[in-house]
């Protein structure tokens, strides 16, 4: 199939309203755009140089963590949860009650983030993965009661406030599970051949016209492209995230979805895609070189603290993945006395390392602004 001769799929009229039932997907595919061959080639130097990162920076996992917290708080706010990214990192108990089902739907894409990477070393990039994952995603927040971890067997729609006014309706539910199906089987289908980018693309596409779950696709489908991308080895580790380039170009990403239901414009989601992976790849590359610059400037100043430079070098990597934290929690992750956390934060703020962000007397909290900046662009 060229995508210049690609058709979508058609309207399917239903009793009161009408569902779009896309084509499959699961066969080879061919194009004559030569802008898709160069913004490939973009993409994939990119991807390559960011993936570069993940084999020589040591303890990569420590910085990989605040990644996954950005990609959840960025991907929740798509999604209309009001979460920053400091509020993320911060216990339960530091989120005030009209906040915390915000925080409750962000740390559970943190882990189910976590949970499906780690799924990955067993188990192949799958339906059953994805609806595993969706369990966690959904547990105990707005959509609990939306079938989590299972595909839908009832209508679902995108915009509005009913069918009446949808904006856009997938599929009728009995072509669910043909249609998911076929997108894994696609996902692995070794005959066709076709580059990485390209079939998570078309992959990314297929799944958000799908919408199987009754809640949550959004976010499970904006996941799907680091999982297919770990799992195929183009990378090591899930450092690559497009939930910031769909928000800050949320109008373009919708639009570009809706061109190929519309019109079997594939080319401009493809484009589109792929210039948000090259994008995204140059800026992750840069916060990296950000990040070990920084690390090596907080390294050097405990240095200075002599027989203590071992207990700040473990609170340092603590840090990386737990950016604001109290007097409590160094003393409990390092096993040390509580003169002897507390000591370890005067030294930390002494050096500009941390700062304190509340004024009360107990429960102090201490921030690492300087790494916790470096995700906020």
């Amino acid at each position: 199939m060229k995508f210049e001769n690609f058709t979508p799929g058609r309207w399917q009229q239903r009793l009161q309203y009408k569902s779009f039932e896309p084509v499959p997907v699961n066969h080879d595919w061919a194009w004559e755009d030569p802008q898709i061959n160069l913004l490939l080639e973009s993409a994939n130097r990119a991807l390559g140089e960011l993936n570069a990162f993940s084999l020589i920076v040591p303890d990569i996992d420590l910085f990989i963590a605040m990644h996954v917290v950005k990609e959840a708080q960025t991907s929740s706010r798509i999604e209309g949860t009001r979460t920053s990214i400091d509020e993320a990192v911060l216990p339960e108990e530091q989120i005030t009650p009209e906040k915390r089902d915000d925080w409750h739907e962000v740390n559970n894409y943190v882990e189910a983030v976590n949970y499906a990477i780690a799924e990955l070393h067993s188990l192949p990039l799958s339906n059953r993965l994805l609806r595993q994952t969706h369990t966690i995603l959904m547990r105990g927040v707005r959509g609990q009661h939306k079938q989590p971890g299972e595909f839908r067997i009832s209508q679902n729609w995108i915009g509005g406030s009913s069918l009446a006014d949808a904006a856009f309706i997938p599929p009728h539910h009995d072509n669910v599970p043909e249609l998911m199906g076929d997108l894994e089987k696609f996902w692995h289908n070794e005959a066709i051949t076709l580059p990485h980018l390209i079939r998570v693309a078309i992959s990314h596409y297929q799944f958000e016209t799908i919408h199987p779950f009754l809640d949550g696709n959004g976010r499970i489908g904006r996941l799907l492209i680091p999982l297919y991308l770990v799992s195929n080895g183009l990378l090591a580790k899930p450092s690559l995230y497009l939930s910031d380039f769909f928000e800050r170009n949320r109008g373009s990403y919708y639009d570009a979805l809706t061109r190929v239901r519309t019109s079997g414009d594939l080319i401009h989601w493809v484009c589109f895609f792929l210039q948000g992976v090259a994008e995204t790849s140059i800026k992750g590359r840069e916060t990296f070189r950000k990040i070990l610059a920084l690390r090596t400037d907080a390294e050097q100043r405990i240095l200075s603290l002599g027989k203590r430079t071992p207990n700040a070098h473990t609170a340092l990597n603590l840090l990386y993945s737990r950016p604001i934290i109290a007097a409590a929690h160094l003393e409990q992750a390092l096993g040390v006395s509580t003169p002897t956390a507390q000591a370890l934060i005067k030294d930390l703020v002494r050096l500009d390392i941390l700062s304190e962000i509340t004024s009360q007397k107990r429960a102090r909290l201490y921030s690492f602004k300087s790494y916790l900046d470096l995700f906020l662009g």
